[in-house]
């Protein structure tokens, strides 16, 4: 059957029961994957439908309040005889009782949805406001055989036969941009990702998908800065630590074993100190080591461990095991995706699932508080250059590009104390891209791509418009700093960071939950002024200020002060060391021209200048790695359509 082999292609984000549902005459039909984490009784199995007849739902996520919930329903006399305790089951009942949309603003959770409304024969799909959980969805094939699709994965929709699988090139030069294919966009044509915080509509009579959104991070970051938190900043502080308390109890719910992810770093420590606090007995956290120490956070992970008394795991890995994960990144997320820090999320999420099903991480802490350095460093820089004339800056940086960074450091080994010029050509260039900026949106542009120019790398590709490249109205009224977060909260934390944690653990049959992403506390992060987020002190600007306040509340601050670590592996050497040859034979010209995506000149000049150790272009060089090797694993042709 056509939804079982749908579903099955998804079976690792459920496999612990299946299940699909069809109706004929309606010509709709849902296919099922449970990881089940609350109501392991059949009564929680889905597709579900509703007491009342009228609505079917196939259901991913949690609805961490769902009990609360179902309290509402019940004071109001508005429950039905409760068939289990399944979130899904609370859902379909307050849909019932209050609608879908009214229903959703009192959800807490992380979810996506498909809705059929047998009354109104209607198709709802929904996304959680953050984007936790992904949703595809797209009209595939023609005349007769043309249907409408939907997943959680691309792999679900590619065993449908009308699924076309033409690739997109505007979808690829973003791609190039920002090492994902974001925002509402996928790699294939006619498939698209509802974006966080929406609804989708419908139906046979009304074929043309009616979005709306029930949730605006825009909105929030607005509203939060106006009307700003006034208290003292310890009232923050102690405001902040309930909150967080709150959102880590409810999602400390599961009738499975349950852990944490554990980096030793701000974000992870607060989520499982907060845990330690509210449980009687150890939690069980998990880290993964490398024997580079530049790129070890184990042993930090450790220390916070045993001071809060963590059921503590940890495995070492070495290069080799690591670069065994990569031949199965393509199958796993499904369309390209090149953030390198990938592979250490697989092991640790692959380590957590030998000992549990659900993990707690602590994603978000800095998008919501101030985290990145780029941020400040941006702002600063941009204060600074936006005083000099636009002309005076750009002919300064056309003439100190007239020389290559090779030529300049040819130059450079000249001068005397010549390590301190060490790739100076480089860092000059680097310079003169930030001196032509137009705005500090554009500096910002600069600074988060991977390809400045995608399109020139892109056969027949043209960028399409984003939040990011376009000027963000709905976003004008902030500064530069909060401008930057609210554009990371909208795009880099659910098209890079959520989607790398969700492929990678769900790949382990592993739920993740993110503590920091309950919309109460979002809300309040955005309330919260800057000075209690970037916080001026006479050593320079501390981060996430009322955060660490709250950490350090449960760990010692000696545990935590060092600079900042990411998750990440040794790329750069690796393409020169033990993976060159598979990149080489990916990178080959005669490769490129044959496929006709990428234009191989500039692709083979930055590998050239990579292999001779003049320039480190680890980030875009993995960037077109990962789509060569994702164009490789394709399973069927791919349909090759005019570059023209």
């Amino acid at each position: 059957m056509l939804l079982e082999a749908m579903s099955d292609r998804i079976r690792h984000r459920g496999p612990d029961d299946g299940g699909v549902w069809c109706d004929a005459q309606a010509q709709v039909g849902f296919g099922h994957r449970r990881l089940s984490i609350v109501d392991l009784s059949p009564a929680g199995h889905q597709p579900m439908l509703a007491a009342s007849g009228r609505y079917m739902i196939a259901f991913n996520g949690e609805i961490y309040n769902h009990l609360d919930l179902r309290a509402e329903l019940e004071k109001a006399g508005a429950a039905p005889q409760w068939r289990g305790h399944s979130d899904t089951e609370t859902l379909l009942a307050g849909f019932d009782a209050w609608g879908i949309e009214p229903t959703l603003i009192r959800a807490v959770g992380m979810f996506a949805f498909a809705l059929w409304d047998r009354e109104k024969r209607v198709l709802t799909l929904g996304r959680d406001r953050l984007g936790e959980k992904p949703l595809y969805y797209g009209w595939q094939g023609s005349g007769a055989a043309r249907a409408f699709l939907f997943g959680s994965e691309l792999k679900a929709l590619h065993a449908h036969p009308a699924f076309e699988k033409r690739i997109d090139r505007d979808a690829l030069c973003l791609y190039m941009r920002h090492n994902n294919v974001p925002g509402g966009h996928s790699i294939y044509q006619g498939v698209h990702k509802l974006l966080p915080g929406h609804l989708l509509e419908v139906s046979l009579q009304s074929p043309e998908p009616v979005i709306r959104q029930y949730w605006s991070g825009a909105e929030v970051a607005l509203r939060g800065v106006q009307q700003s938190f006034g208290g003292s900043p310890e009232e923050a502080v102690d405001a902040l630590e309930a909150l967080l308390r709150g959102a880590v109890r409810q999602q400390m719910m599961a009738d499975v074993p349950l852990g944490a992810f554990l980096s030793g770093g701000i974000d992870s420590s607060t989520v499982v100190a907060l845990m330690q606090a509210q449980s009687s007995r150890p939690v069980q956290t998990f880290s993964i080591g490398f024997h580079e120490d530049i790129y070890n956070e184990a042993k930090h992970a450790e220390a916070v461990a045993r001071h809060l008394g963590t059921q503590h795991t940890e495995l070492y890995v070495t290069p080799e095991q690591a670069m065994a994960v990569i031949p199965n990144l393509p199958s796993l997320y499904d369309e390209p995706f090149s953030d390198s820090s990938q592979i250490p999320t697989y092991l640790v999420s692959e380590l957590a699932r030998r000992h549990v099903t659900v993990s707690l991480s602590g994603d978000a802490g800095d998008e919501l508080f101030c985290g990145y350095n780029r941020y400040q460093i941006t702002a600063s820089l941009w204060s600074r250059l936006s005083s000099v004339p636009a002309g005076v800056r750009s002919a300064a940086a056309w003439f100190l590009t007239r020389l290559s960074p090779q030529q300049l450091n040819s130059l450079s080994a000249s001068l005397p104390g010549a390590s301190r010029w060490a790739n100076i050509g480089e860092k000059i260039h680097k310079g003169a891209g930030v001196m032509s900026a137009g705005s500090a949106a554009e500096l910002y542009l600069g600074v988060i791509s991977q390809w400045k120019d995608p399109a020139s790398i892109v056969a027949g590709g043209a960028e399409p418009a984003t939040l990011l490249n376009r000027p963000a109205h709905d976003l004008a009224g902030l500064g530069d700093v909060e401008r930057m977060m609210a554009l990371d909260m909208l795009t880099y934390l659910p098209d890079d960071i959520l989607t790398k944690v969700d492929r990678a653990a769900m790949g382990k049959s592993l739920e993740t939950r993110v503590p920091f992403l309950d919309h109460r506390v979002v809300e309040f992060a955005w309330q919260l002024p800057l000075a209690y987020k970037l916080r001026k002190e006479a050593a320079g600007y501390t981060t996430k200020w009322a955060l660490r306040e709250v950490l350090y509340r449960y760990v010692p601050r000696s545990l935590i002060e060092r600079p900042k670590m990411g998750f990440g592996v040794p790329i750069d050497t690796w393409l020169r060391g033990p993976l060159r040859g598979w990149a080489e034979d990916l990178l080959s010209e005669q490769r490129l021209r044959r496929e006709g995506f990428l234009n191989p000149e500039p692709i083979r000049q930055k590998w050239n200048e990579h292999l001779g150790g003049q320039r480190n272009w680890q980030h875009q060089l993995w960037c077109v790695l990962m789509f060569q090797a994702w164009l490789a694993k394709e399973s069927e042709p791919v349909l090759l359509e005019s570059a023209a």
